[in-house]
């Protein structure tokens, strides 16, 4: 349990950190035999903050809830 909470901490954070993914794919734009010309394509991936500060919260919360095991 403490794995995960620490985890939800981290990616939370890095959620708040960089709301914006950028990557780069390369697009085939012209094939004609021997010559081929591509194209650099940057698309982004925009992260909505709630959810980055909910991960946060989860995270701690789970890191301070008492560890419960069934049966015991």
């Amino acid at each position: 349990m403490r794995l995960a909470a620490i985890v939800l901490i981290v990616v939370g954070a890095l959620m708040l950190a960089y709301p914006v993914i950028t990557y780069t794919t390369k697009e085939t734009v012209v094939d004609a035999g021997p010559i081929e010309i591509t194209a650099d394509d940057e698309e982004s991936i925009s992260l909505p903050p709630i959810l980055g500060g909910a991960a946060l919260a989860v995270g701690v919360i789970l890191l301070f809830v008492p560890n419960r095991r069934a049966g015991g």
